[in-house]
């Protein structure tokens, strides 16, 4: 095993360079059988209608071909728009909807022109209607449902912008629909220049901006323009009876607005010049104003500026999170940073609550909080709300009772926990909407009803419950039965009699029931076929050990159909580091042997049909102080990996000289780690990774420290930097245009440079288009191919 030494940093950073050609191969194939499962249909996707009587049951396609993603894209201000049709880049689109009148069971199927791409199926608040989009090369098309004959039908002129929501919503009267329009008088786009008009200048003068390493960022005056040209829209009102359409305002930068209440107002953010060169577009300047029902504003609440100079884990000052308070007509509320937004300022408190009605020339303080805001959830109980604070330093998260018309005699604690105790959380709120589109937590008398994955030391068995907010105490109504996966998704027909849950297991896949709650019957809904039963006598089981410093660890074990007991099979073990304050919340159990084992994509389940083992979501906790944790990174996750490939061998499963680690994403990170520093595996796949921390200088994951406050932590933890202890076959696998924060493909290409420069075995895989996950079809064969060949040739077939 590879000694872990205390390493010296170099005086000097580098990078290598070699001669490299790379040479484009055309796709390749897996085996047939694996192709025919990656192409089976996955199940419905389920929308329920706002008043319970309509079950939507859509069908879907996630793999576009290759030829759609190479379609023109511009990746500005860390979006990805499509020019051709206005919109935000979708990979994932909706191709058949079918209503199940939940009383009956009486199925329609919706008629769509052929080839329709859509995207997501919206209810009006009354179910008489449904709003989708259409997506075409040419435009986003509005399209709607009526539920007297449930025909869909375009509503024409109309040419939705997607960039930032998804371009229409409902008006609380249920008379209208909002809508996101492209501007029709925008012109043509702009065109750019043939000759720079001059440099591109950045300057800075003593403000401290630690940033993240964004991706598709501006970079020159003509992004500019492309920006504003193609995120602009025009506020239009639809009339859903006459089709009147009424513009409001006039066309701008605007983020999805938001009806009062009452109806009577709109609140309208609407971004603005200056631009950046280095945040994101959330961060640029942003004003936020109400408008009366017609467009005209009536009050500017806020102007924030360009946010470059955020802390690290930190938040924007001035008010954030604004929004209507859901128990009043037209009142805002919103949160201001007490701390200058700066987690690691010492302050008595971090946050405080405002509220302002229109009327009010002045905003009013509510409540303070001593830690960070973390959300708010509306009760239906008249003025009571629940407010949910974050401690980072401990990983805590406290949640209050507050009643908005006295919130300083009502700051009881409801909840106090871990953020990661899956053990004793409490689930999520159950929503419901109101006849005005108004979301409240459904509550019976002062209890609120939650439903939660219900995790314990036997597996995941999901729940829901009533929440006495008084005694602190739930009142189970439903959970999973023993041998099946099963969970709430909406109550029916406005009341709480009758529910629909999703119900599953290892031999049956996922469908909808609609179950009497008193009587325990139960309706099937839908009836979703398995799409690959030759996957049905896979073994799976929930593994638990632990590792030598008395951490329980935990994973689910996976052994191909027709297994053999005592036969030693090669092991795929994948995995992603997760961090953790204390060993005993670690080491709780996650996951469900009762789920029904379904392969898609190009995931490593699908080492199943080759003949491995898989140890899957194999736990590798980091357990330490949020500053210092990644000091002691690399042994935490040699010595979890240790103790699984241990406890697998004394059982007689795997072959321990044919084990084969991988990872994605911060779990590619982790493969490369575990190759650089011990000698347990016989090879690895690291996809979409990064593996040179100094390139992410202010901070990885949830590392607070920049480069220059940790720097022998951050060389340590770089496999880049120890390269040359890597003597075990790497492949590596990257997007082209991967534009996840910090994986950016020239993480892979030094990697493969560093490895090929010290005589490695390796291979590096760049695949045109694709981003931080891969989506073409092409893709994700390709991908699966590479895999299997990998380690057929360096793990199981190793000699």
């Amino acid at each position: 095993m590879k000694k872990l030494t205390k390493t010296l940093v170099p005086p000097v950073f580098f990078l290598l360079f070699f001669s490299f050609v790379p040479a484009r191969e055309p796709y390749r194939l897996p085996p047939k059988d694996v192709v025919k499962i990656v192409d089976a249909p996955p199940p419905p996707r389920a929308f329920i209608s706002n008043r319970g009587k309509y079950l939507l049951l859509a069908d879907y396609t996630n793999m576009p071909s290759i030829e759609y993603l190479a379609q023109p894209m511009h990746r500005i201000a860390g979006l990805r728009m499509l020019p051709g049709n206005s919109s935000r880049q979708q990979t994932s689109f909706f191709i058949a909807f079918r209503i199940i009148d939940i009383a009956t069971g009486k199925i329609v199927e919706i008629e769509l022109p052929d080839g329709a791409r859509c995207g997501y199926p919206v209810w009006s608040n009354d179910d008489r209607w449904i709003a989708f989009s259409r997506y075409t090369n040419a435009a986003v098309q509005l399209w709607l449902v009526s539920s007297e004959d449930w025909k869909a039908g375009q509503v024409k002129g109309i040419q939705l912008n997607t960039v930032f929501s998804r371009g229409f919503q409902f008006v609380p009267d249920n008379e209208h629909l909002l809508v996101m329009a492209v501007d029709e008088n925008r012109g043509p786009a702009p065109g750019k220049p043939l000759v720079p008009v001059g440099p591109v200048i950045q300057e800075t003068s003593g403000k401290v901006s630690k940033v993240r390493t964004y991706q598709d960022l501006l970079k020159n005056s003509h992004d500019e323009a492309l920006f504003e040209y193609y995120a602009k829209s025009q506020l239009l009102k639809i009339n859903l009876n006459s089709g009147k359409v009424t513009a409001m305002n006039k066309p701008a930068l605007y983020l999805e607005p938001d009806y009062s209440p009452d109806g009577g107002y709109l609140l309208v953010h609407r971004l603005h010049r200056p631009f950046s060169y280095s945040v994101p577009w959330y961060r640029f300047p942003m004003s936020i104003e109400v408008w009366d029902a017609i467009g005209t504003p009536v009050k500017r609440v806020a102007d924030k500026p360009l946010a470059e100079e955020v802390p690290i884990g930190g938040v924007v000052t001035g008010p954030r999170d604004v929004e209507w308070n859901r128990h009043a007509g037209h009142e805002l509320l919103w949160v201001e940073a007490l701390d200058g937004g700066d987690p690691e300022a010492e302050v008595p408190h971090r946050d405080r609550i405002m509220r302002m009605a229109l009327e009010s020339e002045q905003p009013a303080e509510v409540f303070l909080l001593k830690h960070r805001y973390r959300g708010i959830d509306w009760l239906q109980k008249k003025n009571n709300v629940l407010i949910t604070e974050y401690d980072w330093k401990k990983r805590w998260r406290t949640t209050y009772r507050l009643d908005l018309t006295d919130p300083q005699e009502s700051d009881r604690i409801v909840f106090d926990m871990s953020r990661n105790d899956r053990y004793n959380d409490p689930g999520r709120p159950v929503y419901f909407r109101n006849r005005k589109g108004v979301a409240f937590a459904r509550m019976k008398e002062d209890a609120v009803y939650f439903s939660g994955r219900g995790a314990s030391p036997q597996g995941d068995f999901p729940f829901l419950q009533l929440f006495d907010l008084q005694s602190k105490k739930g009142e189970k109504i439903f959970f999973s039965a023993t041998d099946r996966y099963e969970y709430f998704e909406d109550f029916a027909f406005e009341n709480t009699e009758k529910m629909i849950i999703r119900s599953e297991s290892p031999t049956d896949p996922p469908n909808y029931y609609l179950v009497n709650q008193a009587t325990g019957k139960r309706r099937k809904l839908s009836n979703y076929k398995d799409p690959a039963p030759q996957l049905r006598g896979i073994h799976k089981q929930i593994l638990t050990y632990k590792r030598k410093d008395g951490v329980g660890l935990s994973g689910t074990l996976y052994l191909p159909a027709g297994y053999k007991k005592g036969t030693r099979l090669p092991l795929m073990l994948w995995a992603y580091p997760r961090e953790y304050s204390d060993a005993k919340v670690a080491s709780q159990i996650r996951g469900s042997a009762n789920r029904f084992t379904r392969l898609s994509g190009y995931s490593h389940l699908f080492f199943l049909t080759q003949g491995y083992a898989v140890l899957d979501g194999a736990q590798m906790p980091v357990i330490g102080d949020p500053k210092t944790m990644n000091d002691t990174f690399v042994e935490q996750i040699v010595s979890s990996a240790q103790a699984a490939i241990d406890t697998l061998d004394r059982m007689g499963v795997i072959d321990p000289d044919r084990v084969g680690v991988g990872g994605h994403s911060y779990g590619a990170f982790m493969t490369a780690n575990l190759l650089a520093h011990c000698d347990l595996f016989a090879a690895g796949i690291a996809r979409s990774g990064a593996y040179n921390r100094t390139l992410t200088p202010f901070g990885f994951q949830s590392e607070r420290r920049t480069l220059w406050q940790a720097l022998e932590a951050y060389f340590r933890v770089s496999p880049f930097m120890h390269a040359d202890q890597i003597n075990e076959p790497l492949l590596l696998i990257h997007g082209e245009a991967d534009n996840n924060s910090g994986t950016f493909p020239l993480q892979s290409r030094r990697m493969f440079h560093a490895l090929k420069g010290h005589g490695a075995t390796t291979r590096l895989v760049m695949l045109p288009y694709e981003s931080h996950g891969y989506r073409a079809r092409e893709s994700v064969l390709h991908v699966l191919a590479e895999m299997f060949e990998w380690f057929d040739k360096y793990v199981k077939n190793a000699r």
